[in-house]
């Protein structure tokens, strides 16, 4: 594993947006995070000052681009740059969360493909890779002129389930709208289960409308995937409606636990039995007192990714 590998001319250095998944990859890698100042002026403009050379050196810039979005984004973009003025051999923007993924192609005239437009500026500021995890859709990866690497939370999600839940008859994976079903086929192929799905028709953004199962949930444990959860509207109105037609409980499993506005609360007050998401986004005070949202940490798998790219190995085989 990556602990006993060696890593060569590598330095990490965190942004603001996610310091702790930050020191955890460092201690993965058995490196210190590269000494840095990342502030703001009085009017809020961001500063940034690399403070030990890193002329020739393999730079990893962690970096999630999630709330407030726009504010982790200029970060990632100017701390890119000052790496690039300072002569970096290879910048990796590594975004365990990639915000803007959601406007992945044009949902009415007059519109932006905002993803596309965040992968230019990052590829302009200077990066040469993006690594990322669980991209909302994976033809973003084609959105960049530079090598990128998407990796998949799937097998922590999978050994989660199978030390929690165990694996038999008992369960059924369910994909939460008919636009899942792929990665929730991928799961129930790992666990050797069923597939449900939950057919819903959104009246209006935000708000969703479960409208009936597809598949016999009655006396299962259901599990819901799903990539992002933002409102939490979608999870647990899909989790009622299992609930509804007979399901025995329901856990929910998510990439990304962006969870904006009130949906700690709504998750909190579901019927959800547990909710479970990765690091890849900050917790905050409301997601760590939740007594049924729970974390895993994808640290691991992107700290062995990125030794595997400092030392030109391959990235696609943690996945065979």
């Amino acid at each position: 594993m990556g602990e006993t590998k060696t890593t060569r001319g590598m330095k990490l250095l965190a942004g603001n947006s996610n310091r702790p998944l930050a020191e955890a990859i460092a201690q993965y890698l058995r490196l210190p995070l590269t000494k840095a100042v990342v502030r703001r002026f009085a009017d809020m403009e961001i500063f940034v000052e690399i403070q030990e050379n890193v002329r020739g050196e393999d730079i990893f810039v962690i970096q999630s681009t999630s709330f407030p979005a726009n504010d982790n984004l200029m970060e990632l973009l100017i701390i890119i740059d000052a790496l690039r003025r300072a002569s970096a051999r290879r910048i990796t923007a590594v975004i365990p969360y990639f915000g803007y993924a959601r406007q992945d192609r044009k949902v009415g005239p007059r519109t932006p493909i905002s993803a596309k437009l965040v992968a230019n500026l990052i590829t302009q500021a200077g990066a040469n890779r993006v690594l990322t995890v669980d991209l909302h859709a994976g033809q973003i990866q084609g959105f960049f002129d530079i090598p990128t690497d998407n990796l998949y939370a799937m097998p922590a999600i999978t050994k989660d389930i199978k030390d929690y839940l165990g694996v038999g008859d008992h369960l059924m994976v369910v994909s939460p709208d008919v636009g899942g079903v792929l990665r929730a086929r991928a799961l129930a192929k790992r666990l050797g289960g069923d597939l449900a799905i939950v057919d819903k028709r959104r009246e209006r953004a935000g708000e969703s409308e479960v409208m009936n199962i597809i598949g016999d949930v009655k006396g299962r444990s259901c599990i819901l995937v799903d990539d992002i959860v933002d409102s939490g509207g979608t999870i647990c109105n899909a989790a009622e409606a299992l609930m509804k037609a007979g399901a025995k409980d329901v856990c929910a499993y998510a990439s990304h636990g962006v969870l904006s506005g009130g949906a700690v609360a709504r998750v909190q007050s579901s019927v959800l039995k547990s909710m479970v998401i990765t690091d890849s986004i900050a917790a905050t005070d409301g997601v760590a007192k939740c007594h049924n949202i729970r974390r895993i940490s994808i640290a691991p798998l992107i700290g062995e990714a990125m030794r595997r790219i400092n030392n030109e190995e391959s990235v696609s085989s943690l996945f065979d």
